[in-house]
């Protein structure tokens, strides 16, 4: 979430009288994450967060997110509601930008993450790739192993004044992992952003997940990858392993994960290094003038990848490597 697109009182008021929401109180920019404008919205009728679609969101996988949404929400996984104006629309226009209005969870999101919050959201992880089984649209994930090199070649030039020898670090794990990317592993639909700013707790309870504007048809183990790498590692960079073994155990414990996706797990995890260190490296390169936004630091992401290229097994991620793991 960030703020890239100002709106004014005026806008907003004109955009919301489309809904039956009431009069317009209050409005306040969300400045975290790096992809959308965000708004925090509070009219007669509640609370809701606006969201203004930016930069790497096509306007044609818009109506995947809030159709997702919806059919996770029916199958019993607590996330934001996509809320129809006067027509019957989920999607509308505002400062020239596709809009959309969603419900406002409850919670908070945890900034220093115990073990037991990552167990939990192992279990919710878990959950959420249950219930979109069956969840009928495809979307494509542009930011898998075939989208890498593209974002590699917009930062190479100026890779290594953010670290020495980044771009040649890069230029080495890209080759590595566009030749070993794990292939036949169980795919279905995936948050591929589940970061600490997108899980909400409420005292002991895990009470919702939000920010489904990454979510595509991709690798279900690769998911799992990705939430290591956002929940496991500490401020120092180092890895937790009772962080990650309660993590992995949360996960089996509702979906059990095959052989092949636990010997994977290593390569699904430099390769969401990478992804990560990627779109960040761009970002901190090129924010746009005027943003409201503080982009992520990719050295962060440099050193997990360090971390990954030296694991060899789930083991050194917090569980043995076993058979069948059921």
């Amino acid at each position: 979430m960030a703020v890239y697109t100002d709106v004014s009182t005026e806008d907003l008021s004109r955009f919301l009288e489309g809904y039956e929401l009431g009069e317009l109180l209050s409005y306040k920019g969300i400045a975290e994450g790096v992809e959308n404008s965000n708004f925090l919205v509070h009219t007669r009728s509640g609370h809701y967060i606006l969201t203004l679609y930016e930069k790497r969101v096509a306007a044609g996988d818009v109506p995947f997110f809030l159709a997702l949404m919806e059919h996770l929400a029916s199958r019993g996984i607590n996330c934001p509601q996509p809320v129809k104006n006067r027509k019957g629309e989920a999607l509308g226009k505002l400062c020239g930008r596709l809009a959309a209005v969603v419900t406002f969870l409850d919670g908070m999101w945890i900034r220093r993450p115990d073990a037991w919050h990552c167990g939990a959201l192992g279990a919710a992880l878990a959950r959420m790739h249950l219930a979109g089984a069956d969840f009928p649209k495809k979307r494509k994930n542009a930011l898998s192993v075939s989208g890498w090199r593209p974002l590699f070649e917009k930062a190479a030039d100026r890779a290594d004044t953010v670290q020495r020898d980044m771009r040649g670090t890069i230029e080495k794990e890209l080759v590595h992992l566009e030749k070993t990317w794990p292939q036949g592993l169980p795919q279905g639909v995936i948050h591929a952003d589940l970061f600490p700013d997108n899980v909400f707790f409420l005292g002991q309870e895990l009470s919702g997940l939000i920010d489904f504007y990454f979510a595509c048809t991709d690798t279900l183990a690769y998911d799992v990858a990705i939430c290591l790498n956002a929940w496991c590692f500490e401020p120092d960079r180092s890895y937790n392993v009772t962080k990650g073994r309660d993590l992995l155990n949360g996960y089996i414990a509702t979906r059990p994960l095959s052989t092949a996706e636990l010997e994977a797990l290593p390569q699904l995890a430099r390769g969401a290094a990478l992804r990560f260190l990627l779109t960040r490296l761009v970002d901190w390169l090129d924010v746009p003038k005027g943003a409201l936004v503080q982009p992520k630091n990719p050295l962060e992401y440099f050193r997990k990848l360090r971390f990954h290229q030296k694991a060899t097994s789930v083991r050194d991620y917090g569980i043995q490597p076993a058979k069948d793991i059921a």
